[in-house]
């Protein structure tokens, strides 16, 4: 066997300040580059008997931003983007569905966005895919109160002012935010991680094999964001429940802003103000400079290699700053901006090299992250990184 006459030379490096361990491997010169652009029958050797229980693991992610009330194009970006069918459910294209919030707010189809979100989330169990959903600032607007960017021709698809309160609060569309929706997210790449919002830190060299989502942005200076996702989405859940218990205000405007419950904590009011991650910017407006540098601080205490957010347009693409570790997605889609229709994607792989002399907690695998753009006539490749990893990672 071909393998059996190879020379491994390994050794470990650091690739981010978190110190994930890699490995480098040469097979005659080849590079781990190399060895993901050539078909598994060239470079990596059908495996002996006592080796087939290595099987290589994928998990396709797509993310889409802010829809802001416009359901022709949600249903447009969610077809090209395979997460559903031409009739509109679940297509078994893709693992998880992840939305990152501003699904309420500046159009009329609030009511049918919500519905296709839980129609969505019951359809993919049965393919084995998860919907992934966070409340974005507009939500929490319209919980507290504040609906400035409600059209009245929205609120009359929920016949009163009063109906819609109801509805936000204790009805469909506020028991689902209860029940179905946090602030943020942290997705891992691979199940040996476990399942989305497991506690960060686990151990071992995949530890930080993970996505974060959140609406705004993990400010580098905000004092809740470990545990990560815990912490945060323990004060949204808070928060929420005060809210949509309390008698309803009348809206702002007319009337006059309701702000937060007054039996709201210091930590609660911090999660929603301009440094909390329902309305950050600075990944966005901060100087590439400042950020690469801040981010590292961020995705160490997250657990993480990517941050994925909303809430600030850019109306033309996609923006990927320091190359891939901070994205955002919110590209305008709805009408009331005019912006491009967009979803991120994320492909993963993880293949085993075979080679008898090393397995177990010497097995040898190629990690691969593949990250696009998608776009309804094309798509961009925001970053394709390879990982050769050792260790037992077989469930």
């Amino acid at each position: 066997m071909l393998l059996n006459t190879v020379h491994l030379q390994l050794y470990s490096s650091i690739r981010h300040v978190y110190s994930e361990h890699l490995v480098h491997l040469s097979f005659f010169g080849l590079s781990p580059e190399t060895i993901a652009s050539q078909k598994s029958s060239q470079i990596l050797l059908t495996p002996p008997d006592n080796l087939n229980t290595l099987q290589p693991f994928t998990r396709h992610i797509v993310a889409v931003g802010d829809l802001h009330g416009d359901l022709p194009n949600a249903l447009r970006v969610l077809r090209f983007s395979k997460v559903i069918d031409n009739v509109g459910n679940w297509s078994g294209a893709v693992d998880f569905f992840v939305q990152t919030g501003d699904i309420i707010d500046r159009g009329d189809d609030t009511i049918k966005l919500f519905k296709l979100m839980e129609k969505l989330r019951s359809q993919a169990p049965k393919t084995g895919g998860v919907v992934i959903s966070h409340l974005g600032n507009h939500e929490w607007m319209n919980a507290i109160g504040d609906w400035r960017y409600v059209y009245p021709s929205e609120i009359k698809t929920f016949g009163t002012v009063e109906a819609r309160q109801r509805m936000i609060s204790t009805g469909s569309i506020g028991r689902a935010w209860a029940n179905n929706y946090t602030v943020a997210s942290r997705l891992p790449l691979h199940p040996y991680l476990g399942p989305p919002n497991t506690p960060y830190p686990p151990s071992g060299p995949l530890s930080h094999a993970a996505l974060s989502f959140v609406h705004g942005g993990l400010s580098p200076t905000y004092e809740a964001l470990v545990p990560f996702p815990e912490k945060i989405n323990e004060l949204g859940t808070s928060l929420l429940r005060k809210l949509q218990r309390r008698e309803q205000p009348p809206p702002h405007p007319p009337h006059p802003y309701p702000g937060l419950p007054p039996s709201a904590t210091g930590e609660e009011h911090e999660l929603y103000d301009a440094n909390g991650p329902l309305w950050y910017r600075g990944w966005a407006l901060e100087p590439e400079e400042k950020v690469c540098e801040d981010v590292e601080k961020v995705l160490k205490a997250t657990g993480t290699r990517r941050m994925i957010m909303g809430h600030t347009p850019d109306f033309h693409n996609i923006v990927s700053r320091c190359n891939g570790k901070i994205i955002i997605i919110d590209t305008g889609i709805s009408h009331a901006y005019g912006g491009v229709l967009s979803a991120l994607s994320i492909h993963y792989t993880f293949t085993p090299v075979f080679d008898p002399e090393n397995t177990g907690a010497k097995q040898i695998w190629l990690e691969r992250e593949v990250v696009s753009a998608l776009y309804e006539e094309h798509q961009e490749v925001i970053a394709d990184e390879q990982r050769v990893v050792v260790g037992d990672f077989v469930a």
